[in-house]
């Protein structure tokens, strides 16, 4: 097993942004746990929110919603498959197609939300031991970045999740109306 990275790597390698440290002191020894940063869960939130990577990051791989994310999106993707492989004609893909859309959407409204909260909200619920003001719960350009592309690719998902289902849906009402009057 590898050793653990020491703070003076850290600090090189990343920046203060993503990867703060606090000491807890406990009776025995001095731990020192990383922060949780509110750009980085937004930012995991928007990029693979779908699939539970923000979870992960904040609650750890234990973590059974961070899991049961991927559950919609894998059948939203099956959807896709099944509109490559049948067409648009394919009936299951119209119930699955939108999961996708709206699994993607969630995401990002999960990302909004982690990015627009005060850094007090922040650090006392996923820092506790820290700072009200720390810095890994402050906003930064990089998290008005997500909170913009978030709203930009969230509604693009909603929307076509949205239309294609309803779109495919009114279709086959037509198609259904055409066959009675014949």
């Amino acid at each position: 097993m590898g050793s653990r990275p020491t703070d003076a790597w850290i600090t090189r390698n990343f920046p203060a942004i993503f990867y703060t440290h606090v000491a807890m002191t406990t009776t025995t020894q001095t731990v020192s746990r990383p922060l949780k940063n509110k750009t980085l869960a937004a930012s995991l939130a928007l990029i693979g929110g779908c699939f539970g990577w923000h979870r992960l990051y904040l609650h750890g791989w234990s973590d059974a919603w961070a899991w049961a994310h991927a559950i919609p999106t894998a059948l939203g993707f099956w959807g896709v498959d099944r509109v490559l492989t049948y067409g648009q004609d394919d009936k299951l893909s119209w119930l699955l197609l939108p999961l996708l859309g709206f699994s993607i959407a969630v995401a990002c409204l999960t990302g909004l939300l982690y990015a627009l909260q005060t850094p007090e909200k922040w650090n006392g619920t996923y820092n506790p031991e820290a700072d009200p003001d720390a810095s890994a719960g402050q906003t930064h350009w990089l998290t008005i970045f997500v909170i913009i592309l978030s709203l930009m690719v969230g509604t693009i998902a909603f929307m076509a999740g949205i239309a294609f289902s309803f779109q495919r849906f009114f279709e086959y009402q037509v198609e259904l109306g055409l066959q009675i009057s014949q």
